[in-house]
């Protein structure tokens, strides 16, 4: 009985613990699959989290603390677009930037939130489906984390049946060849940017009004760089990111949930788990051939179309 509950109790936490990355991951997927690689997503999320929490502490409206969360992203990503895509900066620099742009603009803007009490996403109970084995664990929680869970076949769609899709693998692989083809290279990347941005920055804003429930300076703490792994570990792939976001949800909550049941595992290391399974990841993507791991051709590699005399 005990085990039956602690597991129903790890499966919800882990629901609820991945959904910020879930959406972020996803959201980086996209922007990766166009050829543009963000690593500001710590700076991008809590953004989202910050912007999120204040505009329902204000309004006392959570669903327009997560559309502000989500256009507090988008904001950060137009100018990683701009810089990246249409002034063709270095990827890497842009995304270190947002970085520390994300996380001392909260940081400053932030510091009156910090105790504060705002209006947060309460969870929804499925009737008949929450009275199933574990369904309680699975179907009673708030409605962005069924959103997300949608938003893996929607995706997934988007990018292997329509023509945006295809124009989306085209510029991430070979953009010469897209840009020969009539393909609009930029505008597909930087619409595929705001995209990853806004979805992150949703990401945020439900870490802050569902999972975490607070404001503090930095907490995201190291979600941003868990989703740039957690985009190699799904292999670019949206079918794969709900599994690798709700195994890093499952493994940043179980040192909580073993405490609880009085299991004498050290607080410290279970806490470190998490980023020693990042770098795993991140050691395996080294190991292995990049073509194999489905990474675009073309990732971080900006594109100047040559000039025909």
């Amino acid at each position: 009985m005990i085990e039956a509950e602690f597991l129903a109790s790890l499966i919800a936490a882990s629901m609820r613990a991945g959904t910020p990355l879930l959406f972020a991951t996803l959201g980086e997927i996209v922007a990766e699959r166009s050829g543009v690689l963000n690593l500001g997503l710590e700076g991008v999320m809590v953004s989202g989290a910050m912007t999120g929490f204040y505009v329902s502490l204000v309004t006392g409206n959570p669903w327009l603390g997560v559309l502000a969360g989500g256009i507090a992203g988008l904001l950060l990503a137009l100018i990683h677009a701009f810089f990246t895509v249409t002034l063709k900066v270095d990827q890497a620099v842009t995304g270190l930037m947002l970085v520390l742009l994300g996380l001392g603009l909260t940081g400053f803007l932030g510091r009156d939130l910090v105790g504060q009490v705002a209006t947060y996403i309460q969870p929804v109970n499925i009737l008949f489906l929450s009275s199933l084995p574990y369904g309680n664990a699975i179907f009673n929680h708030d409605p962005v984390v069924y959103v997300g869970i949608l938003l893996v076949p929607l995706l997934w769609f988007l990018m292997n049946k329509t023509r945006y899709g295809m124009e989306l693998f085209a510029v991430g692989e070979n953009p010469e060849a897209a840009d020969t083809m009539g393909i609009p290279v930029d505008r597909v990347r930087f619409l595929a940017v705001l995209i990853g941005g806004f979805l992150a920055g949703i990401g945020g804003a439900h870490l802050s009004l569902a999972y975490a429930k607070v404001w503090t300076d930095g907490l995201t703490a190291g979600r941003g760089w868990i989703c740039l792994a957690l985009v190699i570990f799904s292999g670019w792939m949206p079918q794969r990111a709900i599994f690798g976001a709700y195994l890093f949800g499952g493994l940043d909550v179980l040192s909580f949930k073993l405490q609880a049941v009085g299991l004498g595992v050290s607080y410290h290391f279970m806490r470190m788990i998490p980023y020693i399974f990042t770098i795993l990841v991140l050691l395996f993507s080294v190991i292995r051939e990049r073509e194999k791991f489905g990474a675009p051709s073309a990732l971080g590699k900006p594109y100047i179309r040559e000039q025909k005399f």
